[in-house]
């Protein structure tokens, strides 16, 4: 019974938003995948902000497009910037032996990343990078630690600087706890735009970690129903299969 436990929880996993590494609180991400102009929006953000570095390696053009309400005209004109075709998976061109040597890490595929971190860690990860002179880009976050990956969406946000609390801690040591930011440089949006990008962005890539999610709530409904019914008639059938017995 114990192993059977353990296991439901495991399988639950990818549906848990993950913790910060840093104990920075996580903000809740307004997830709709119904809204295809939010994804579209998203994948417009990741195709120019994101695909220079990461991948997504098991999502096709073609099929993005017929589940976010574009044509594969549309997606060859505006969200393919390189020979790749509309059949091809998104893949981008950086060498990853390269890219170790330039970040230090190679940068992983985006592909499942909203099902491994959760969706509520990369909605706020996305919006709490800070200046930091000590960094190799000048930049950290507060969800993730002395990451690798530069500001790359500093045009959009601005920069910001950490705004740090201090208090003693159960052993009365000083320490100096994030609790927020401060906007020091303005971007091209305000922070209500920006928040409402990194929302879109988030979502896309939430619609990416799982593409059928909606055709499989929308069939499970329709199993539970016949599931239903078809307990019914089953106690119907051992009544009846059984009346003389009883």
């Amino acid at each position: 019974m114990k192993k059977i436990i353990v296991a439901l929880a495991f399988l639950a996993l990818p549906g848990l938003s993950f913790a910060s590494a840093a104990g920075y609180p996580l903000m809740k991400a307004p997830i709709d995948l119904h809204n295809q102009a939010s994804l579209q929006k998203g994948a417009k953000l990741f195709v120019n902000y994101c695909m220079g570095c990461h991948s997504l390696e098991y999502q096709r053009y073609n099929r993005m497009a017929r589940d976010i309400g574009l044509t594969d005209e549309e997606v060859r004109n505006n969200l393919i910037f390189t020979g790749a075709k509309v059949g091809d998976t998104m893949k981008n061109a950086m060498p990853k032996a390269a890219a170790k040597q330039w970040f230090g890490v190679t940068p992983p595929d985006l592909t499942v990343i909203a099902r491994s971190r959760g969706v509520d860690y990369l909605y706020t990860y996305l919006q709490t990078f800070y200046k930091d002179p000590t960094r190799p880009f000048g930049v950290n976050n507060a969800v993730f630690p002395n990451a690798g990956m530069p500001h790359v969406l500093w045009q959009l946000q601005g920069m910001q600087e950490p705004v740090f609390t201090q208090h003693e801690d159960a052993a009365g040591t000083e320490v100096k706890t994030l609790t927020g930011f401060k906007l020091t440089q303005p971007g091209s949006m305000s922070p209500p735009e920006f928040k409402e990008a990194m929302a879109d962005l988030t979502n896309f890539l939430a619609y990416v970690g799982e593409p059928i999610k909606l055709e499989r709530q929308r069939i499970g409904i329709w199993v539970l129903l016949f599931l239903a019914l078809a307990t019914v008639v089953f106690y119907l059938l051992k009544k009846e299969y059984w009346k003389d017995v009883h």
